[in-house]
Formats: structure tokens, sequence, C-alpha cells
């Protein structure tokens, strides 16, 4: 756990640019929560609700980018946060593909992918660090089977 611990306390020191009201108020929520968050919103809204579910994410997104901005290497500081707020347990930023392990999204037995957000989040980081339009989406997911989620940009 030391490689966790580690990034933790970087992250924590990364939020000293938070304004004072962002920093008094976080909330967890766990993963089964998520899972049931996601349940309810297919049964009222079907699979429309993944696209809100990315939205969400590249709002986030957006947060988390300007939260990096100024700080060396971008996915570098987006993956130390990502990991001490319990988004993903590690991630592997690469060229072409985004590699995630233990991400919080993966709802085991699903028929589809379920990291959502996180495709959000990841699209819009990509986006504001290599400073061009992409989608990321998701072609293995550890909700359906998977030994890792793997994303891909979108080919148009």
């Amino acid at each position: 756990m030391p490689g966790m611990q580690g990034a933790i306390i970087e992250a924590a020191l990364l939020l000293w640019r938070l304004p004072l009201g962002d920093l008094l108020r976080f909330v967890k929520i766990s993963q089964s929560e998520i899972n049931s968050v996601l349940k309810l919103y297919e049964g009222v809204m079907s699979y429309a609700c993944h696209g809100l579910f990315y939205r969400e994410g590249e709002a986030l997104g957006d947060r988390l980018a300007e939260l990096c901005r100024g700080g060396g290497d971008m996915l570098e500081c987006a993956k130390k946060i990502l990991i001490a707020r319990g988004w993903v347990e590690d991630i592997e930023f690469g060229d072409e593909e985004i590699k995630v392990r233990g991400s919080v999204e993966v709802a085991d037995g699903s028929e589809s992918e379920t990291c959502h957000r996180l495709r959000g989040i990841l699209s819009r980081l990509y986006q504001t660090a290599r400073r061009k339009e992409v989608r990321f989406i998701e072609v293995e997911c550890c909700s359906t089977g998977g030994k890792v989620c793997i994303f891909r940009p979108e080919v148009s």
C-alpha cells in the first residue's frame, strides 16, 4: 500500500489550490451505491443515461484539469488525484490507450461497459493535456469480465 499512501499525500498537496469552500466538503459514495444509481437510471432512461454519466464525467474532468494546470505533467497529476479520490486503484496513460485497474464504476456481471463517468473524465483530461478534441470509448471493461478497463480514442 505504500504507493497508495504516497498518491494520497501527493494529491493532498495539490488540493491547496482549491478555494477554501471546496476543501471543506467531500462526499464519499460506495461502489455498490454507484452501481445502484446506474441501475436506477437505466431503469428509468434505459441506456440514454450513459451519455448523461459521460457528460457528468466531462464536467468532473474539467475541474480536475483545472487543479492540475501549471503543476507539471497534467496526466501524472490527474493520476494521483484519481487514485487518492478512489476513482481508480491504478491508471496507465498511454499514447493510444488508457488502462485502468480498479475503477469504482465496475459492476460485476454487467452485459456492457459501465465506466461512463470515468470515460468522460479521461476524455476531458486528454483534450486539455493534448490540446486536441478526443472522445474515449471503453473497449474492455472489468464489468464484462475484462482483466482491466481499457479506453481508446473513438474513431469517426
